[in-house]
């Protein structure tokens, strides 16, 4: 027997008709978009079932707490935000297409990501440093559901760690909007104030992601199964797979098919009524 957490816009009528479908013990409203139904059948089409009809759903198994956890870390780009920030860099000098398209590809897992990154950003050179101001002011905004999944975090006492392929000119920023404990991206040259078109350092991948969530672990005395992580692109497949609970936020089929569970519709902090 398992229960499911059932989330977006489901009438009472519907509510009752879940029920009977997944053989539900007793059903409640956990907020006025999500349900629970207690002590279901376990049939995993059950999932497949609320896809099709545009929700969000899990199973609460094996039951979790909050005090299961120490770490949340959330990729950027599409995840804690609702763009992805080289693309929109790429816009301010007229290759939107020809970058997003080569981000689109990466993200589903087609392309080396160091690759892909560099060609991205070589495409970037000379744009003035400003553009990843108006970037940031005018077109960043946070996911649905982020500031009260960081306010859940806090409450909890989870470290926050924020891993990104993107640019540390935007996480920089976010940390200390957000308040978050940690921060790991790529960083831009910029000469003369204009980019480049080369990244200095280390570019972060998905074998950089997954050892700084190990890391940080390791400095909070805990082990990997004790973070929550969130992503969804290929890149952060790697971090994903040694977390206690992975979660693709509207994410690659690649992402979605390995990761714990799903958020296509809801907000991120959706992840939240996954815990009991």
């Amino acid at each position: 027997m398992k229960d499911l957490v059932l989330i977006g816009s489901i009438s009472d009528s519907a509510a009752s008709a879940w029920q009977e479908r997944a053989s539900a013990s007793a059903v409640t409203r956990l907020a006025p978009d999500a349900l629970l139904l207690s002590g279901t059948h376990g049939d995993p089409t059950l999932i497949e079932q609320a896809h099709a009809a545009g929700l969000d759903a899990f199973f609460r198994h094996p039951p979790l707490r909050a005090t299961d956890f120490k770490l949340l870390a959330m990729d950027m780009d599409s995840t804690l935000i609702t763009i992805e920030c080289i693309d929109e860099i790429a816009d301010m000098v007229g290759v939107k297409p020809q970058v997003a398209a080569i981000t689109e590809a990466a993200m589903r897992g087609e392309l080396d990501f160091p690759g892909a990154l560099r060609k991205r950003v070589a495409l970037l050179k000379g744009l003035p440093v400003e553009a990843l101001d108006r970037v940031y002011n005018e077109r960043l905004r946070l996911s649905p559901g982020a500031e009260n999944l960081l306010a859940a975090a806090r409450k909890a006492g989870w470290t926050t760690l924020l891993v990104s392929g993107g640019f540390t000119y935007f996480t920089d920023r976010l940390r200390h909007r957000l308040g978050l404990d940690h921060t790991l991206a790529n960083t831009l040259e910029v000469i003369d104030s204009k980019l480049t078109g080369q990244v200095l350092g280390e570019i972060v991948d998905a074998s950089v992601k997954a050892t700084r969530v190990r890391a940080a672990c390791e400095a909070l005395g805990c082990s990997p199964t004790q973070a929550i992580v969130a992503g969804d692109g290929a890149n952060d497949l790697q971090m994903m797979r040694i977390a206690g609970l992975s979660v693709a936020f509207r994410a690659k089929p690649v992402v979605r098919r390995e990761a714990t569970l799903s958020i296509n519709n809801a907000g991120l902090d959706a992840l939240l009524l996954r815990l009991s």
